[in-house]
């Protein structure tokens, strides 16, 4: 018997487990993967904060109430959607949860400018964003939770109308288990970008095939919530789909890093000391590997072909939502030499991670050899990429009679394969300003909380670091909370 059970290793989990574990509770977390981390080791690594220490330290005066105010012109036409009351617990609690996280041993920089924030609020974590697992996960242990890995939470155990545990299935091939709480279960699971089934219920089937960028967010913890009567908010929003490059053969050098505390103060004193010239390598093994094209190459005429070499798509329309069905769901991003030329120097970049830098045409040709192809006309650009000659020729002729492309005959440049993926989707479960899972009655379910992308509860989290953000904060506030549920007859 625990006390608290904790359903998901990412961020949302590993905080929920380590507050509750914190305030003397036994705790247990179940990880259906090999490894703790889930979506938040896929991430930039950012969080946007107000009234931090960095922020301080660079003279900017900054506040919630600011924060709240520019969360609401980020959401944009979709702001009638938003809980503006969870907005409000993500504002007024990101600082101290930013302190909390610098205790447990996280190193951060910035801030960093994103707008329309009217100030800087973006907060990098150093050296990666494994970071956040492996500090997280060291003070969940110190704190003795116990951690079980390659075990999926199946179904959530009622008696009497409370939610007293989980019951399991083994990935590693073991029987069933059952893990009761005597306090509360928390569930962070994630979201369902990879649930073909639950993203073609809630999202439609536009997005139902679209791959995700994080496979293993299958919303398990979503699932077996909504079999005890659970309903999920914004099922319908979801970040994607968007382009991508392919990802590299290897990983690259920062995501190699290993994610250690005097490693990542070491980077933090590089990245206040020395010159840029030094520090941009670092950034660009990043930048290259883990985000796609900016819409500003098809504004200067680049245009997409797929796999067979031909037109598909409209590049100025939604590109991004043609590409999955294209043979192998793969696109190639083609210009000519001049066009090429402008993406050496700012405004005119290929990719950026706000925060971290810009990259350029120079930087892919530099480090991402296996997606950067130069060709001497259409005939020897096909000849590399593998597609028939006369289908690449007959598109370069059509692109330079649309009335829009001026692409010329050669030399020419493409980057590709491009695909398309869905990021996350923002549907969560509806929950109290407590975290307390809501019931399709509009009542909390006793003893279910839920924090992170599961329990989203209709929050939206536009722009940079507010996933992560709230991830932190729900996940601290849910596992308070369950861990102070204890009925009284079961307190010793």
């Amino acid at each position: 018997m625990h006390d608290v059970v904790v359903v998901g290793g990412g961020g949302a989990g590993l905080a929920a487990a380590a507050e509750a574990a914190g305030l003397g509770r036994r705790v247990i977390l179940l990880e259906k993967g090999q490894r703790l981390g889930g979506s938040t080791a896929w991430s930039v690594g950012s969080i946007s904060a107000s009234n931090t220490p960095q922020q301080r330290a660079a003279g900017i005066v900054d506040h919630p109430d600011a924060h709240f105010e520019d969360l609401e012109t980020l959401a944009g036409s979709m702001a009638n959607r938003d809980n503006r009351l969870l907005r409000r617990l993500l504002v007024d609690n990101i600082t101290d949860t930013m302190a909390w996280l610098e205790k447990a041993g996280l190193v951060f920089v910035g801030p960093n400018p994103e707008p329309p924030h009217r100030l800087p609020r973006m907060h990098n974590v150093l050296p990666n964003s494994r970071a956040f697992p492996e500090m997280l996960g060291l003070l969940c242990r110190q704190r003795g939770v116990e951690i079980k890995l390659q075990t999926l939470a199946d179904e959530i155990i009622m008696e009497g109308g409370r939610a007293v545990g989980v019951r399991t299935q083994s990935n590693a091939g073991g029987n069933p288990e059952e893990f009761m709480a005597r306090g509360g279960v928390v569930l962070a699971g994630g979201d369902f970008a990879g649930n073909t089934e639950m993203k073609a219920e809630l999202a439609g089937l536009a997005a139902a095939h679209i791959d995700a960028v994080n496979p293993e967010a299958t919303g398990d913890a979503i699932r077996i919530a909504r079999q005890i009567g659970a309903e999920v908010v914004n099922g319908d929003i979801v970040r994607g789909p968007i382009m991508r490059f392919v990802p590299p053969p290897r990983e690259s050098l920062l995501r190699r890093l290993p994610p250690r505390r005097w490693l990542a103060q070491t980077l933090a004193l590089a990245h206040a000391y020395l010159p840029e010239a030094v520090k941009r390598p670092f950034a660009m093994s990043f930048l290259v590997t883990a985000l796609g094209p900016s819409r500003g190459l098809f504004e200067a005429g680049a245009v997409l072909v797929n796999r067979e070499g031909r037109r598909f798509v409209d590049e100025l329309g939604r590109p991004a939502e043609a590409v999955p069905s294209q043979p192998g769901g793969v696109a190639y991003i083609v210009m000519d030499r001049e066009m090429a030329s402008r993406f050496s120097i700012w405004p005119n970049f290929i990719s950026t991670a706000p925060g971290v830098a810009y990259a350029y045409l120079a930087d892919y040709k530099r480090s991402r050899r296996d997606i950067y192809h130069e060709a001497t006309n259409a005939t020897d650009l096909a000849r590399r990429l593998g597609m028939p000659e006369a289908a690449l020729n007959s598109a370069i002729a059509e692109i330079r009679g649309d009335g829009r492309s001026r692409i010329a005959d050669g030399p020419l440049v493409a980057l590709g394969p491009v695909r398309s993926y869905v990021v996350f989707t923002d549907g969560g479960l509806r929950v109290t300003a407590r975290l307390e899972v809501v019931g399709r009655d509009g009542l909390p379910i006793p003893g279910l909380y839920a924090a992170g992308s599961t329990g989203q509860g209709g929050v939206l989290l536009e722009g940079h670091g507010h996933h992560l953000g709230w991830a932190f904060v729900s996940g601290r506030i849910a596992g308070r909370h369950a861990a102070l549920q204890i009925p009284a007859k079961l307190q010793s």
